[in-house]
């Protein structure tokens, strides 16, 4: 079979599938689909890792490809009885495996805005879970009646790179090869790195300077494997709009705004309660840069949803015409390779999914934000109407331009703007509509990200020959089993990166101000008791959940919850949290919000797509100067290397999606480990674990890194080194060809 002529991007006169419509082979097997879900499992949990931190993900269909193939060969090598794997067997592991990555990208761009608007303590997994569960599915069912159009009837002229070069991956390794060797050496070193410097203290994770001369300024790289990894995939290209981005927030925007506001003197100037002349750069960027870059991502996001509107509407007509047809019984699926799973379904299943928000929304409310039941129904018919829109359009942008590249974020703000905009008409401006038009928006994300990565993934499905009625099981069982390690990961980055600052401010609880509401009336602490309140846009408390004791009638500390802050900072939610309660409560600095829209408008004359540019602009330079070093990297491979097939897999791609898996796996690992050591969290854990956990463990046990290495643990040259080294591995294994 493997020697047959073959090409994935052949024209569609001459184009045949891999494996015949004629030929049966193993496909849907308990194996595949129980390593896809693992898989998914795995990488669900690592995208939601990488994605609070850094507000990006990256396709994880091609790594799962490589290690399927590697670990099922080996498995029928061990154990004779299974046999040797088929190529629709790994193909049914890579697209019930890559639905966790898409999954996630979804629920953590918007269900962590929970937080940020107030209902922190109701961010639970019980809330993630069902909200994640039914855009999952909302997302796999609407590509049914998409495929046809996009995949098939469009092959030629919708590329979906990520789709074809899997499919190049997964027949490549039906010849055999190190391809998984590569992805291992990736997430080998860059585990080893990523444990020494994050649980160990080795070196420091962010080298930073501050220049006296250049006040308000901040030199930083968040020198991790993951962005690394990131940057080289993404490439020079976008990695250097989204590093501009941050250059113009912190090298250019907020030195100015250090410059003129030392002429405020003690005066806060809103958004900020703190002096200019006072503030460092991290406040600069909470306060000032924050809402540019609101306002920015969301210009960007827009201007993308407008530049593909002829796409838009021509994918529309012809899907809706394909259901049509159906429905008529006009298409049955003549073959194998043209079975899809049955639009009754579809239909059964998209009025399983109105119920079922309307049931969550009615019976479980979340405490604080009850709705009437004809608003909840209103909800679950906006999100089957916005999921249909999104769907389509994620399908038709990710098959013109890449998964990567599909403007979830812009999308989710479209559905967030358009909703809020009736709500607001409709006088629907309380705290409890914000809840309901994010559940709205929840769901519609999470819909248009597994979209997009279930269009790439039926892609590769067609060109290797694959059922679709197969892999759309797969991906239905994927997004089930995904939900469970995302919403459990998001919980333990939560919890695990909490912290209490003491925070002294006086309040007069009886006459809160404006924007600061109490948010439960006992919350506990160190043993002791006190009111939670919320504060966000009030010009005197900054955004946040704090603790107020009746005793001293002042709050005491801030409640930093571990989403939101400086190691997870969520950047896509809280911008989505400020969409919401700006449009609503008509508390958005809209004079920042505009400079960034300007800003965005300047960029897209210039000829730049601005939708990388805003992204760097709203989320930390550290976070893209790591990136950019992986896109330099990726310069000097392309220069130094001869030009290879397009259609063979690239080891440089191989090798950082190791780095970004290994950044992902230790990081949680490191999560973990501070959490168990926290004596408060310790003692919760039950009966032998609990002993076993308490034996050995003290608070330094793993984070002996400064007492070996003394001043060169805090060195921002030596950081910088080691990360060099990283970069090394990553030039020599990307020029090293793949056997």
């Amino acid at each position: 079979m493997s020697d047959r002529p073959w090409s994935s991007t052949a024209p569609p006169g001459e184009f045949r599938t891999y494996i015949s419509a004629d030929e049966t082979l193993k496909e849907f097997t308990l194996r595949a689909v129980i390593l896809g879900a693992l898989f998914g499992l795995l990488f669900g949990a690592i995208t939601v890792y990488v994605g609070l931190r850094a507000g990006l993900t990256v396709s994880a269909s091609i790594p799962i490809s490589v290690l399927s193939i590697s670990i099922l060969r080996k498995l029928g090598g061990y154990l004779p009885p299974f046999g040797r794997p088929t190529i629709l067997e790994n193909n049914i592991v890579q697209t019930t495996g890559s639905a966790g990555e898409s999954l996630a990208a979804g629920v953590m761009f918007t269900i962590p805005a929970l937080i940020f608007l107030g209902f922190g303590s109701e961010f639970t997994f019980w809330r993630i879970f069902p909200l994640a569960l039914l855009g999952g599915w909302l997302g796999v069912l609407f590509m049914v009646p998409l495929r046809r159009q996009l995949i098939v009837k469009e092959h030629g002229n919708l590329a979906f790179p990520e789709g074809t070069a899997c499919a190049d991956v997964l027949v490549a390794g039906e010849r055999g090869g190190s391809f998984a060797g590569r992805v291992f050496w990736g997430l080998g070193l860059g585990g080893v790195y990523t444990f020494l410097m994050k649980t160990v203290l080795v070196w420091t994770e962010q080298p930073e300077a501050r220049p006296s001369w250049f006040p308000g300024a901040s030199f930083r790289a968040n020198i991790t494997s993951e962005y690394l990894g990131v940057g080289y995939i993404i490439g020079p290209r976008v990695a250097g709009i989204l590093f501009a981005g941050g250059i113009v927030s912190w090298l250019v925007i907020m030195p100015a705004i250090k410059f003129y506001g030392q002429l405020a003197g003690n005066t806060p100037i809103y958004p900020s309660t703190i002096p200019i002349p006072q503030m460092t750069p991290d406040d600069l960027w909470r306060s000032y840069i924050r809402p540019m870059g609101a306002g920015a991502v969301a210009a960007a996001g827009l201007i993308t949803l407008l530049r593909t509107m002829p796409t838009i509407i021509s994918a529309l007509r012809a899907g809706l015409k394909d259901v049509r047809a159906e429905g008529a019984g006009q298409s049955a699926a003549s073959s194998r390779i043209d079975r899809d799973v049955p639009m009754r379904w579809v239909i059964a299943g998209s009025i399983l999914i109105i119920a079922m928000m309307w049931v969550l929304l009615t019976f479980h409310p979340m405490q604080g934000a009850q709705t009437q039941w004809y608003q909840n129904l209103f909800a679950g018919v906006f999100v089957v109407v916005f999921g249909f829109l999104f769907v389509t359009v994620a399908g038709r942008i990710s098959g013109l331009l890449g998964n990567s590249s599909n403007p979830v974020s812009g999308m989710s703000i479209a559905t967030l703007m358009a909703t809020c905009a009736i709500f607001f008409l409709a006088g629907w401006t309380a705290p409890n509509y914000a809840v309901l038009a994010l559940m709205i928006g929840g769901v519609v994300c999470t819909a248009a990200a597994i979209a997009g990565a279930t269009s790439q993934d039926l892609k590769t499905g067609y060109l290797v020959g694959a059922t679709p009625f197969w892999q759309q099981m797969g991906l239905l069982i994927g997004v089930t089993v995904s939900t469970v390690a995302i919403g459990a990961t998001l919980n333990l980055m939560n919890k695990g990166l909490e912290k209490y600052i003491p925070t002294p401010i006086p309040v007069n609880i009886q006459a809160l101000p404006s924007g600061v509401k109490i948010e439960r009336d006992t919350f506990t602490y160190q043993r002791k008791n006190y009111l939670l309140i919320n504060s966000l846009g009030s010009h005197e408390i900054p955004d946040g959940e704090y603790l107020y004791d009746p005793g001293t009638k002042q709050i005491e500390f801030q409640w930093a919850q571990g989403i939101g802050g400086d190691k997870a900072p969520a950047p896509q939610a809280r911008l989505m949290a400020t969409v919401i309660n700006g449009i609503l409560n008509q508390r958005l600095p809209w004079r920042l919000v505009l400079m960034g829209v300007t800003l965005v408008i300047a960029v897209e004359i210039l000829g730049v797509r601005s939708l990388a540019f805003a992204t760097g602009m709203y989320i930390s330079v550290a976070t893209t100067a790591a990136m950019f070093a992986g896109g330099l990297i990726r310069s000097l491979v392309e220069a130094t290397t001869k030009k290879k097939d397009e259609s063979e897999a690239s080891p440089g791609a191989l090798y950082s999606s190791g780095l970004i898996a290994a950044g992902g796996v230790f990081g949680l690992l490191g999560i973990i480990i501070n959490l168990f050591q926290d004596p408060e969290i310790a003692t919760h854990v039950p009966g032998w674990f609990a002993s076993l956990l308490r034996l050995p463990w003290r608070p330094d046990l793993f984070s002996f890194g400064p007492k070996i290495m003394g001043s060169l643990a805090t060195s921002n040259l030596f950081g910088i080194f080691m990360f060099a080294l990283l970069a090394a591995s990553l030039f020599y294994f990307a020029r090293k060809k793949l056997n």
